[in-house]
């Protein structure tokens, strides 16, 4: 957050243009922040994510990405514009600032309902790029590696009608933080229960941090419902592209992944959105594979994955060679299912600021270890015996040797991501 992806970096997305492969990415990108300066430069900050002459011109290249169609705004915020802004004007929604927020906009009364029509919603807009290139490439019979890139569902919870009302809020049941739960959890867990409290001690930066905040909320409950709505109306546009795919001949020949970034709280330990919490909530996503006459159909499968797996595993599919220097695991086994596992352990990281807010966690298929940088505190959940994570064993004696046995698990698996850019050739 707040940084960016070097462009000096090797991508996936040069290994498939390499291959002879088209590229394209429409959505949410977020590789840049939205402020430059002088020595660091992005194409995603203020103003010109606004400069809408220039993004008609701008269509790639972008980090491996040959064709891009970006935006940068969840719901109403006032980051819209890129490519999103421009397919609104060429539609004919003229006004389509009445419905984001200043400065940008002048709308501040939306909420829950999204005023936009859904025709102009950037569902319906990411759902129509991705079917025309998919109509390119099969024109054109070439092979593709294509990113689909939905922002929703995202805070703010705002849905256009009738998505918004599709599920009733009295009929849910909201988690909630359960007393005590979090006396043995890192200062910060405490601090959220509290109406006005003070992070201040973790701000290195000076910039706002996810999750440092009161999670008390009375309203959870519509909250919700919206999010299933807008969970909805992602089901649909999804739909679309994969119709196209059938319309198109390729359904069988394209792999296809649906997964996401991270999960959501909305109550779950007295918790909402996201940040340094390290909860099943928001560490499993979903995450479906298909490739109709090759992946088994309808099967559910337990074992453990990372989101860094996903490059070597499409270079894999693919027959293209794998970079020396990716660390990630090739799960294409798996996906056939010819072995029921390739990790051992996940390790997850959140680093909102460069010392305070530095979290490694490990993830093994029974127990979960979450480490802080130069604290001495951190969390040890039994996810079979807990699978709810209300019993932090970190300072329990019974747990000490398997916490040494997990924090050196942590150590090794950090260890095999130091990455080795070719192989050893010679004796010296």
């Amino acid at each position: 957050m707040g940084t960016k992806l070097s462009e000096d970096l090797h991508v996936v997305g040069d290994d498939f243009c390499s291959a002879g492969y088209e590229t394209g990415l429409v959505g949410k990108a977020h590789f840049q922040p939205l402020t430059e300066t002088t020595k660091f430069s992005s194409l995603e900050s203020y103003p010109k994510l606004q400069d809408l002459e220039f993004w008609r011109k701008f269509n790639g290249p972008f980090y491996g990405f040959n064709r891009v169609r970006l935006a940068r705004n969840h719901a109403d915020e006032a980051h819209v514009g890129q490519h999103y802004a421009i397919w609104m004007e060429d539609k004919g929604l003229d006004n389509w600032r009445d419905y984001f927020r200043p400065p940008t906009g002048n709308n501040i009364s939306q909420r829950h309902c999204w005023e936009i029509p859904e025709d102009y919603h950037y569902n319906t807009w990411i759902a129509e790029e991705c079917c025309d290139l998919l109509d390119s490439f099969k024109c054109n019979e070439e092979s593709f590696f294509l990113w689909a890139s939905f922002f929703d569902p995202h805070p703010p919870y705002l849905v256009p009608k009738p998505w918004d009302e599709m599920y009733d809020p009295k009929k849910l049941t909201i988690p909630s933080v359960q007393p005590g739960e979090h006396d043995k959890n890192p200062p910060h867990f405490k601090l959220t229960q509290q109406d006005s409290p003070d992070f201040s001690s973790w701000s290195e930066s000076g910039y706002g941090i996810h999750g440092f905040h009161s999670h008390k909320r009375e309203d959870l409950a519509k909250d919700v419902a919206v999010y299933y709505g807008m969970v909805s109306m992602l089901d649909k546009y999804v739909g679309q592209i994969l119709r196209r795919l059938d319309d198109l001949g390729l359904t069988e020949k394209t792999l296809v992944v649906f997964t996401s970034d991270h999960g959501h709280l909305f109550g779950h330990h007295g918790l909402t959105a996201k940040g340094p919490f390290h909860y099943e909530d928001l560490l499993r996503v979903p995450f479906v594979v298909r490739c109709p006459g090759v992946i088994p159909e309808g099967e559910k499968c337990n074992s453990l994955i990372s989101l860094v797996d996903l490059p070597t595993t499409f270079l894999n599919w693919t027959d293209i060679d794998v970079p020396e220097w990716m660390v990630g695991k090739n799960q294409m086994p798996v996906f056939l299912r010819e072995i029921d596992s390739v990790r051992d352990e996940v390790v997850v990281e959140n680093r909102q600021e460069c010392t305070t807010v530095h979290v490694k966690t490990l993830v093994t298929e029974r127990f979960k270890l979450t480490v802080y940088l130069n604290k001495t505190y951190g969390e040890l959940f039994d996810l079979e015996e807990d699978p709810q994570e209300l019993e932090n064993l970190w300072d329990c004696n019974a747990y000490q040797d398997l916490k040494v046995t997990l924090l050196n698990r942590l150590l090794f698996a950090e260890m095999e991501k130091e990455p080795i850019w070719m192989p050893k050739v010679s004796g010296a």
